[in-house]
């Protein structure tokens, strides 16, 4: 008779020093803290967590829905309501903006997401003499017709709408409001978020058009206005996108929200917004990186500290509920191999879901080429449906609830977290610390020490500094011409201004005027007004604003993305072949038969790609006599000595004085670091190593100068 499985006893639990015990005999005798990793947010990661690293924590206990909303601000997370797919759709002109939308919204899409160009968000008119980045970055608009003929034939009654404005929110309001009223609808009934956030704006353009203080004053105002008459229309959206696309890890992104959030909430209370009104009135922008676990913990994290912050002003439970809008990387995303962005989104996607992210973007594969292709944009979408309908995701409340590893990062994020928030009011806020500089420093400190990681290929770009595919086909971009678009929104809003009935406008654009500059309580029902009777985008906003204002000038925190350098260097040598009209080679000298030799070709071969050169490689040389024949017959000016580190010493002396005695110009690289022969094979001619450890980045741009490729 078979006996009883009972996995008590047949499986006895472990103590932790039993673990470390099993693993250090593993490890041959090494410590079992040489597996702990110092993440880049300064945290260390262990290879194995136990109950007893959460025993500890403040938050275990607290159930989904419950303060302090590390599990979620809804008792059933995406159960009854899952996170809205809010993909962005870039399109310049509103025609096309409509199109694709219409389409997208048939396909899976269930929320309107409508970034402005720059000239919008500047309050700038396409038809404006001074007219500029007409068309960058998403939809231009000008006039309640351009959002007319943007949202035509969609419900926006129905499904939310983000719109990021930039500075100010007060004439994109208005207009989209006068749109609403002129179809008939009940602004009542409109929801979503306008995404105004002017210290981002600042952060990421280093240029505010006027003071502070007129900002909040409109910010004040528009607040109001919406806790009123548009109850689901949110109206502050405190980004981290900026200072996570110039490097900043998940604990300066989060401290940065929360430290302008504050600023927010200080300039309104000041004005004389109830608490409530604010903190309701927000909704929070996050990048999400490939980090899987390390951003997931980050929004579990921020809401901790959120609560942590809400109820310190007195905000009411309802309040201290953080509503999360997340965009996954551009930080991380590359021009080469781009499918290779598909991957990266899916992960990232998986980690904003698991988080308990409210609403969702994910980055198009072929964003970084030009406008998404409707191909693109379904592989995007998908993402989202896949994970939901097909990985089940909307069924878990919260997936990564109870996780000794998930809980005990979050409590070390969230302490992180604040410690970062309390040195920026410290020292005067986030207004003052970017004026200072210490932010800029700070993304700096941070995007240096990635770049380290990525040039010594500890942090990979697949198909970038890792891998790279020499033989892929250019994906086909869809380039935009931007000056023809620029033209065409010049004629169109030319044609609409001809239309309107003047003096009635004027009429209206000079109440309005009076109204703000004397302050006078409920001006913007006057902006929406003169909306209605045509007003344009750059009329509203010239009549709200004082010409004596003094623009804010600071220096801007560099947006870039990881792996430019390593694309730069690929993209010189493509350019130097084209010009030339042959690309730069390189010469393996592979010694011995393939098992000899193989590892090292193979790593050689991977490591010049990444620039682009032109990998020459053999099936092996028996004798020296054979490898210099084929290095003259090459022609080249770059050899790789590849063989085995026991091997070396019979060859690298003796064929290192051949070449060098071909051409004293002549570059030898030894593929390893044998460290005992290093000075004997640097006397005999070899110039460099290449190796595990070699700076990759460096390298290769230092080999291109010296071959004269440069851009």
């Amino acid at each position: 008779m078979q006996k009883e499985l009972i996995l008590h006893d047949d499986f006895p639990p472990h103590s932790y020093e039993q673990w470390c015990e099993s693993v250090e005999k593993q490890l041959k005798g090494a410590p079992f803290a040489r597996l702990v990793k110092q993440t880049i947010e300064g945290i260390d990661i262990s290879p194995m967590y136990f109950s007893k690293d959460t025993e500890a924590l403040p938050h275990m206990n607290a159930l989904p829905g419950f303060s302090p909303y590390v599990r979620g601000c809804q008792p059933t997370g995406p159960v009854c309501r899952s996170w809205l797919v809010a993909q962005e759709i870039v399109y310049p002109d509103p025609f096309l903006t409509n199109e694709a939308l219409r389409y997208d919204l048939k396909r899976g899409q269930t929320a309107i997401n409508l970034p402005l160009d720059r000239a919008s968000k500047q309050g700038i008119d396409p038809d404006m003499e001074n007219a500029s980045h007409v068309g960058e970055g998403g939809l231009s608009v000008s006039s309640y017709a351009d959002w007319a003929m943007a949202l035509k034939d969609i419900p926006i009654n129905k499904m939310p709408i983000f719109v990021q404005t930039g500075e100010s929110g007060i004439a994109i309001t208005a207009l989209l409001i006068a749109c609403v009223v002129t179809q008939k609808m009940q602004a009542e009934d409109i929801s979503g978020w306008i995404g105004v956030d002017p210290l981002g704006m600042l952060a990421q353009t280093g240029k505010l058009n006027l003071s502070l203080s007129t900002i909040y004053d409109e910010m004040s105002e528009l607040t109001q206005w919406t806790s009123v008459n548009t109850p689901q229309l949110k109206t502050i959206s405190p980004s981290g996108i900026p200072y996570h696309n110039s490097g900043g890890s998940a604990v300066c992104e989060s401290a940065y929200v929360m430290a302008t959030a504050v600023e927010y909430i200080r300039a309104l209370l000041e004005r004389g917004v109830t608490i409530d009104d604010i903190c309701q009135a927000m909704v929070f922008q996050l990048s999400i990186g490939s980090d899987f676990f390390m951003e997931m913990a980050k929004l579990r994290a921020i809401r901790l500290v959120w609560e942590k912050i809400a109820s310190a002003f007195g905000a009411s439970e309802t309040s201290q509920k953080m509503i999360i809008h997340a965009r996954t990387s551009s930080y991380n995303k590359t021009k080469t191999d781009p499918y290779v962005n598909m991957l990266r989104v899916t992960t990232e996607a998986f980690s904003a879901i698991s988080g308990g992210c409210d609403s969702l973007h994910v980055e198009p594969f072929d964003a970084l080429l030009g406008l998404p292709t409707a191909f693109s944009r379904r592989i995007a979408r998908n993402v989202h449906i896949v994970l939901r309908d097909e990985s089940h995701f909307k069924h878990p409340v919260d997936p990564a609830g109870g996780s000794w590893y998930v809980e005990h990062l979050t409590d070390q994020l969230a302490n992180k977290i604040w410690e970062k928030f309390q040195d920026i009011e410290k020292n005067g806020g986030m207004f003052a610390a970017l004026k200072k500089g210490m932010v800029q420093k700070n993304l700096k400190d941070k995007a240096d020490e990635r770049l380290k990681n990525a040039s010594f290929r500890k942090t990979v770009f697949v198909g970038t500094n890792k891998y790279p595919n020499l033989k892929e086909n250019p994906t086909q971009a869809n380039v935009a011409d931007m000056k023809a678009v620029a033209k065409s929104r010049a004629i169109k809003v030319n044609q609409f201004k001809n239309t309107r009935d003047m003096d009635p406008l004027q009429a209206s654009l000079k109440t309005f005027q009076t109204s703000r500059n004397e302050k006078q309580k409920g001006w913007f029902v006057q902006a929406i007004q003169a909306a209605t009777k045509g007003a344009s985008l750059a009329e509203i906003t010239q009549a709200m604003r004082k010409q004596s204002e003094e623009a804010i000038q600071i220096e801007p925190v560099y947006q870039h993305r990881a792996a430019e350098r390593f694309e730069n260097l690929r993209h010189r040598t493509q350019q130097y072949a084209k010009a030339n009209g042959q690309t730069p080679a390189i010469f393996l000298a592979n010694m011995g038969p393939i098992p000899q030799h193989k590892a090292r070709a193979d790593f050689s071969t991977g490591f010049f790609e990444l620039a682009a050169f032109d990998v020459l490689g053999n099936k092996g040389f028996q004798t020296i006599d054979d490898a210099v024949a084929a290095l003259k017959a090459s022609g080249t000016r770059i050899t790789v000595i590849c063989s085995t580190d026991d091997t070396y010493p019979n060859i690298v002396p003796d064929l290192a004085r051949a070449i060098k005695h071909i051409s004293n110009d002549h570059k030898i690289i030894v593929a390893g670091y044998p460290k005992e022969y290093i000075q004997t094979f640097q006397e005999a001619g070899v110039d460099d190593f290449i190796h595990l450890k070699t700076d990759a980045l460096a390298f290769l741009e230092n080999l291109q100068q010296q071959m004269g490729v440069t851009s």
